[in-house]
């Protein structure tokens, strides 16, 4: 590969997908605020350099991944980088972030005489560092070709979603499933705690039949049946309960503004911001299973709010 990728964001995300560029063969040159994601960038064959418009000078494509939107907007417009890139060069968000942004980024994009999607990932770090992420794409088809020989290198499924910002449509509207999921299947374990019924069978029934989903089958929130879980190593994150907190709460907003009648959804974002506020903030987001079991007399026998 010949093609020069300018890569601005390589923290736990973002450093793992660009040493797979490297090691498909990519030229890389990437650029981090934190000294250490710099270190191990660099440590991948990464070519560091000192800002994010040094990334973007002479790429072919550049990527963010960045932690919001105002981040992403930020850079692209008063740090430099759309200023820095030569005419025509496709800019790839992965980062998650309110569609409003996506679209405003991919605006300023082509204002600045360049191409834009937004292709944010499903796959956590896990995934990341795997290369087996899900890449949701929204913005030109025509602009796709260019553009999935490299998100092919950092994972294992593209998936085109339509105009701009449909890509991070499509992310916060499978997280809100996943959130509230997980809500769902560690309430269960919970209540077959008081039931007196082991982890193990609820498990071996549900994953069986029409409660089988991915928060159980792959991220099942207690020890024992899922030998991989975050749960039988200390609730290391695969997937950080902030990050889904940002997740469910970006859900939120847009079921707000759109008027859906989303109470369930609602309720996971509620739930999130403040385990992720407390004991989840270094945590995988299943841990919310804690939450749950330790909550589980907190309300009166009529369901009502305590106090």
């Amino acid at each position: 590969m010949n093609a020069h990728v300018g890569f601005v964001g390589l923290g736990h995300m973002g450093g793992p997908m660009a040493a797979h560029l490297v090691k498909a063969g990519y030229r890389v040159r990437g650029f981090d605020l934190a000294p250490e994601a710099r270190a191990a960038a660099a440590e991948a064959g990464v070519q560091v350099v000192g800002a994010a418009p040094e990334a973007a000078a002479g790429a072919d494509v550049v990527i963010t991944m960045l932690p919001v939107g105002r981040h992403v907007l930020s850079v692209y417009q008063e740090e430099g980088l759309l200023a820095a890139a030569a005419p025509g060069t496709l800019f790839i968000d992965c980062s998650t972030i309110d569609v409003a942004d996506a679209r405003a980024a991919h605006e300023a994009a082509v204002r600045a005489g360049h191409r834009a999607l937004d292709a944010p990932v499903s796959g956590g770090v896990v995934g990341a560092e795997a290369a087996t992420l899900t890449f949701m794409v929204g913005g030109g088809a025509e602009d796709l070709p260019q553009a999935e020989p490299l998100l092919a290198a950092m994972g294992r499924k593209v998936v085109h979603c339509g105009p701009p910002g449909a890509g991070q449509a499509a992310k916060i509207c499978n997280n809100m499933i996943v959130g509230i999921s997980m809500i769902a299947v560690s309430e269960a374990f919970v209540l077959a705690e008081s039931l007196g019924l082991s982890h193990e069978a609820l498990y071996d029934v549900a994953s069986t039949s029409s409660g089988q989903c991915w928060a159980l089958t792959v991220n099942c929130p207690v020890p024992g049946p899922v030998p991989t879980s975050p749960a039988n190593h200390g609730y290391r994150p695969g997937f950080a309960a902030p990050l889904m907190a940002k997740d469910l709460g970006l859900a939120a907003s847009a079921a707000r503004a759109g008027g859906v009648n989303a109470e369930l959804g609602l309720r996971a974002a509620e739930l999130y911001a403040e385990f992720a506020q407390g004991a989840g903030a270094h945590e995988d987001f299943s841990g919310i299973v804690r939450v749950i079991r330790e909550g589980e007399n907190t309300r009166p026998p009529d369901g009502s709010s305590p106090g």
